[in-house]
């Protein structure tokens, strides 16, 4: 820009030379003081006004959309290696991305986990370490659930923060703390009941409110965020009939067949909102990026999840592959470093330019995305509960589980927090094995507890957890 307000400038000055204001002709004193001043007004306003664009065009804000599966394997991709279950559209969007093959939530059930995602803080930090109250008597919470919301309330939310600084926000899918306003978005679905009431149409039935809302914010001409959580391919498993019949001709059971068409319709849903930014305009000043709440290992003949994924801490829970795409801004790449969902906070309001909250546990990581360089981390941590919250003030009533993982060591230790509600079976699976060691890039589907053949291993990353979070209460099992 600069460049060429020169050469316009230059050429003004050229004209005026031509038609013998200036140039060769012999000039009298009068008559330059006269013409210079006029040109030297002509070049500095000519300057300044293309100056001006050019810091107007480098503060646009970017467009930023999260896109998030629920319920799904971090095996089940196309671009993964997955061999039956196909995924076009994020297989596409893989080749426009940062790929971090070995991404992680910290905790693997949804409300939890999308909380981090709007906090950027671990489960025992905002205190959100299940879905529900416990109820004591059936369907009677033993505590309001309206007392969980404060969470949301008091700590500093993604939406919230990019709506102080002129964003647009908008809520669609699961969405658990409230209404939706509560969260700092300024639009959205949810009204405020159990998994996100209205949300839960976005994706299986159109996508609609969400061109809407991106139509609205390029009328206002504001940068927009979009927090697309379809229910899918979380249960119900009710796909289109093309797409169940297309796996039912597999070899696959009937559940595996039904869990795999819905995979492949959430990703038609991406495709979609993909496709529809791609037509307005916007995917060069739009940054993508995609994450799993938690796991899903479908069990081949029945209707709930497998041991392994969804509320446990293995991989099969709480691995995910994570996409990152900015055309233009980031080079697509594969990565093999290890990183969190909690990451992305501080990442995402770096993006927009606003200064992150102090103190987060997560690793603004742009700076590494935009040059290549390694991730300076060792390790990550992460933590497991019971499904029902039985204390909202004091997460370690329902803990489970601590791990960490440390290049190719992931140690996961057990405890004795009371576990109650939905999928006890997982929680009582690992307590049969409260210690275990596993050497993930080896044994990526952790089949083998190294525990007894490396102790010191075991003794050193014990070591590092309990420095992390330090428990008042609860106690390691051991086996009797």
């Amino acid at each position: 820009m600069i460049k060429n307000t020169h050469l316009h400038c230059s050429s003004a000055v050229s004209y005026l030379s031509v038609s013998g204001i200036t140039g060769s002709i012999r000039m009298n004193r009068y008559t330059m003081r006269l013409i210079f001043p006029v040109i030297f007004i002509f070049v500095v306003v000519c300057g300044c006004t293309e100056h001006k664009t050019d810091k107007k065009a480098t503060t646009i804000k970017p467009n930023i959309v999260l896109i998030l599966s629920d319920d799904q394997a971090w095996t089940d991709y196309g671009f993964m290696g997955h061999g039956v279950v196909q995924t076009p559209n994020l297989d596409r969007l893989a080749t426009e991305s940062v790929v971090f093959t070995r991404g992680y939530v910290p905790t693997a059930v949804c409300r939890p986990s999308l909380m981090t995602l709007v906090t950027g803080l671990y489960p025992h930090q905002h205190k959100i370490t299940g879905n529900d109250p416990l109820s004591s008597v059936a369907d009677v919470p033993d505590f309001p659930r309206e007392e969980l919301l404060v969470n949301v309330d008091n700590i500093p939310t993604l939406p919230r923060l990019l709506a102080q600084q002129g964003y647009l926000a908008h809520q669609s899918g699961k969405w658990w703390e409230g209404n939706y306003q509560r969260g700092g978005f300024t639009h959205g679905m949810t009204q405020g009941t159990r998994h996100g009431d209205k949300g839960l149409t976005i994706g299986r039935e159109s996508l609609d409110p969400i061109y809407d809302f991106v139509e609205y914010a390029l009328s206002e001409e504001k940068p927009f965020f979009l927090w697309y959580a379809p229910f899918m391919p979380h249960r119900p498993h009710n796909p289109p009939q093309r797409l169940l019949d297309k796996y039912s001709d597999k070899d696959l059971t009937p559940s595996i067949a039904r869990y795999y068409a819905m995979v492949e319709w959430f990703d038609e849903t991406c495709g979609q909102l993909i496709d529809f930014l791609d037509k307005k305009g916007l995917r060069e000043n739009t940054l993508i990026y995609y994450v799993c709440d938690n796991g899903w290992i479908q069990q081949p003949n029945g209707n709930g999840f497998d041991f392994g994924s969804k509320q446990s801490p293995m991989d099969g829970g709480v691995r995910t592959p994570m996409l990152i795409s900015w055309p233009g801004k980031l080079k697509p790449a594969k990565r093999e470093e290890i990183i969190s969902s909690i990451d992305f906070f501080p990442t995402m309001l770096s993006i927009a330019g606003i200064e992150p909250p102090a103190n987060l546990p997560g690793l603004n990581l742009w700076n590494e995305l935009s040059t290549g360089k390694p991730i300076d981390r060792k390790i990550i941590f992460g933590e497991a509960y019971g499904h029902d919250i039985i204390d909202k003030d004091h997460p370690e009533a329902s803990l489970a589980n601590l791990w960490c993982i440390e290049y190719n060591w992931k140690l996961i230790l057990s405890y004795d927090g009371r576990i109650e509600g939905w999928g006890r079976f997982t929680h009582d699976e690992m307590r049969k094995e409260p210690v275990r060691l596993y050497d993930i890039l080896n044994d990526p589907h952790e089949k083998v507890n190294l525990a007894e053949q490396y102790p010191e291993v075991v003794a050193r990353l014990t070591r590092t957890i309990e420095n992390w979070y330090p428990l008042k209460e609860r106690k390691l099992l051991v086996i009797k």
